[in-house]
């Protein structure tokens, strides 16, 4: 039986990487050592982005929420308090979107959690 030898898919594999290393500085593109270090600390920033993505939106809504409660003369925890007792289930997304599309509509969100808090 002839040995197989592993030329190929090591080739493959090595290939991949440079193309994921593609545009990197110096030889971080060209050898594979070092492309394999910066590909695999790479992957590990894009996954750290990934949530801090989502809290990075989150303060973005709550900022302009909070800038369209101050202009209605609420804080934003009550205001936010007033929704839940109200049972007006929005999230922080759609709330900023009334906030800065709608202004009207916004503050008749803002009437009633302050009717709900009384």
């Amino acid at each position: 039986m002839a040995r197989i030898k592993g030329a190929l898919m090591t080739r493959k594999r090595r290939n991949k990487v440079l193309k994921m290393a593609k545009g990197y500085y110096g030889s971080k593109s060209t050898l594979f050592k070092t492309a394999k270090q910066a590909v695999m600390k790479s992957g590990n920033y894009a996954y750290i982005g990934r949530k801090q993505k989502k809290r990075d939106f989150r303060r973005l809504w709550i900022s302009r929420i909070s800038a369209a409660c101050k202009m209605n003369g609420m804080n934003y925890s009550t205001f936010i308090n007033g929704l839940k007792k109200a049972d007006i289930n929005l999230n922080r997304k759609m709330l900023a979107e009334i906030a800065v599309a709608d202004p009207a509509a916004f503050t008749a969100l803002t009437e009633k959690a302050k009717a709900a808090l009384n």
